[in-house]
């Protein structure tokens, strides 16, 4: 475990194992698709790539980043597109791939954002949920409930840091506080 971690609340096996279920389910509700995943970068990139390879169908992929946290460990309340979708979603069906949902304000906005630009249907995979969710979006492949804690690991960071962890752990508060 990682000096700056007080416990792992998810193992890698743990991970692999959901992961691979999200995707035999995506599978299976898009067998007669081309379902176009979007990842929200940064913190979704390591289970954007297992998830991609977990689905036995033709995906497509885009990216785009989103943030409403800059260097803190709070939502701001206002959502910044860092970096613009290049994808076309005019008829598509979206499955927008979240590492984390705290306060849902990013995708349920980004959601009604591409619906707006036309998508047929947009749909929520995400690893982990806080149970205090402010904005109540629909998520229809999710990976784990956690508390509300500060996690870090499998993509998630604290100023950049920890995203390269293969688990999920609770990062100590003296180092964020």
């Amino acid at each position: 475990m990682h000096k700056d971690l007080e416990e792992i609340i998810l193992h890698e096996a743990e991970i692999e194992q959901r992961v691979k279920e999200l995707g035999d389910a995506i599978a299976k509700d898009y067998k007669c698709q081309e379902p176009l995943l979007i990842c929200i970068l940064r913190g979704a990139v390591i289970f954007f790539a297992d998830l991609c390879r977990a689905i036995d169908i033709p995906v497509q992929m885009g990216f785009v980043s989103l943030s409403s946290y800059k260097d803190g460990t709070s939502s701001t309340g206002n959502v910044e597109e860092r970096q613009k979708l290049m994808a076309d979603v005019k008829g598509k069906a979206v499955i927008l791939v979240e590492d984390i949902i705290d306060t849902g304000l990013t995708l349920k906005d980004y959601s009604q954002n591409l619906l707006d630009r036309g998508a047929e249907s947009v749909e929520i995979c995400c690893l982990l949920k806080k149970p205090e969710q402010v904005h109540n979006v629909d998520v229809q492949y999710q990976g784990f409930d956690i508390e509300n804690r500060f996690v870090v690991g499998y993509g998630l960071d604290y100023a950049e840091q920890y995203r390269n962890l293969p688990y999920v752990g609770i990062l100590k508060k003296e180092i964020y506080s």
